[in-house]
C-alpha cells in the first residue's frame, strides 16, 4: 500500500516481522543527553525545549539518539523540541550538522551547532570581560588552534570578576578541552607570569602549576619551552585537520586524486583545511571540496 497507493519508494526487503509496539520499552534506559533547557513565556508556559550535546569526536550512534531525544523530550513537555550540538572541532561540526533522514525522506532531525566557524574568537581581554561566557566558549572552541593561547589567556584573565565556584566550572570547561600541547603551553605562560610577578590569572589558575616546575622553570630556558610547545601543537593541529578532512571525504564517497591528496598532505593554513572541511557537506568532488 506504501508503494501502490501512496507511491512512497520502500527500500527492497525479503521479509516482514510484527514486533514490540510498546513504543516506552524501545527507548533504552542510558539514552541521556548532556543537558536539556525549558523555555517559557510570561505565564509559564513552555514555549521551547533544547537538547544540548557536547560532541568531541564523530559518533554514528548519536545520529539515532538525537532524533530519540528530541521525540520523547518533545512528547513529554508537549513543546517544539530541538537539539543543539556544542563542537569544539570543524570536522565534528561539519557531520553533526547534517540533517538525519528519519526514514524514505518523509521527515529529518537537523541539529543547531556551535562549531568553530561560528563562535568568534574572543583575544581581547576587555572583549572578554564583557561577554564572559562567550570568551569561554571560545576558549573551548579555538583553544587548540593557532591563536588558542591567546584566546585562552582572554578568557581566564576574565574568570577573575566571577565568583570562584562559577570561575572554577568554566576553568574545568576550557582545561578539559585543551589538548596536552596546548596544556604545556598554558602552564608555561602562567609560570612565566608566576616569575614575571604578574597575577594576571586568578589563584585557582596559577595552582595547576606545583612549585617544583616552577623552580625548573626559573632555572630553565622559558622561551624556548613555550615556543617548542606552541611548535608542537600547530604541528599536531594541522595534522589533525588533515586526517579529520581524510575520513570525511571518505565517508562522502569522494575519491581523491594524486594530486589533491598531495595538496591537501602539504597544505599548513588551518583556516585553509577548516573551509576545506565545511565544503565536505554537500560536495559531490573534490574539486568543489577544494575550491
Amino acid at each position: 500500500m506504501l508503494a501502490t497507493l501512496l507511491h512512497v519508494e520502500v527500500p527492497p526487503h525479503a521479509a516482514v516481522a510484527v514486533v514490540e509496539s510498546s513504543l516506552d520499552q524501545l527507548i533504552p534506559v542510558e539514552f541521556r543527553a548532556d543537558l536539556v533547557l525549558e523555555l517559557r513565556d510570561s505565564r509559564d508556559a513552555l514555549v521551547l525545549a533544547i537538547v544540548i550535546e557536547v560532541q568531541r569526536d564523530v559518533d554514528p550512534d548519536k545520529k539515532f539518539s538525537w532524533p530519540a531525544y528530541v521525540a520523547v523530550v518533545r512528547a513529554r513537555k508537549r513543546c517544539g523540541t530541538i537539539v543543539l550540538v556544542v563542537a569544539p572541532d570543524a570536522g565534528v561540526a561539519a557531520w553533526a550538522a547534517e540533517s538525519i533522514d528519519l526514514g524514505l525522506g518523509r521527515g529529518n532531525v537537523e541539529p543547531l551547532v556551535l562549531g568553530p566557524a561560528v563562535v568568534p574568537e574572543i583575544a581581547d581581554p576587555a572583549d572578554a570581560e564583557k561577554e564572559t561566557e562567550l570568551a569561554v566558549l571560545s576558549a573551548v572552541a579555538h583553544g587548540n588552534g593557532p591563536s588558542g593561547l591567546t584566546v585562552v589567556e582572554a578568557a581566564l584573565a576574565a574568570l577573575g570578576r566571577l565568583d570562584q565556584a562559577h570561575a572554577m566550572v568554566y576553568f574545568q570547561l576550557i582545561w578539559n578541552g585543551l589538548r596536552e600541547p596546548m596544556r604545556q603551553a598554558l602552564e608555561a605562560l602562567v609560570m612565566e607570569r608566576q616569575i614575571e610577578g604578574e597575577a594576571t590569572f586568578p589563584p585557582f589558575v596559577q595552582k595547576l602549576i606545583d612549585r617544583g616546575k616552577l623552580e625548573g622553570m626559573r632555572e630553565g630556558k622559558l622561551e624556548g619551552v613555550r615556543e617548542g610547545k606552541l611548535e608542537g601543537m600547530r604541528e599536531g593541529k594541522l595534522e589533525g585537520k588533515r586526517d579529520t578532512l581524510l575520513r570525511l571525504l571518505a565517508r562522502a564517497g569522494i575519491a581523491l586524486t594524486e594530486d589533491e591528496s598531495a595538496r591537501i598532505q602539504a597544505c599548513t593554513d588551518v583556516a585553509t583545511l577548516d573551509r576545506w572541511i565545511e565544503n565536505v557537506l554537500g560536495a559531490k568532488t573534490a574539486t568543489e571540496v577544494l575550491s
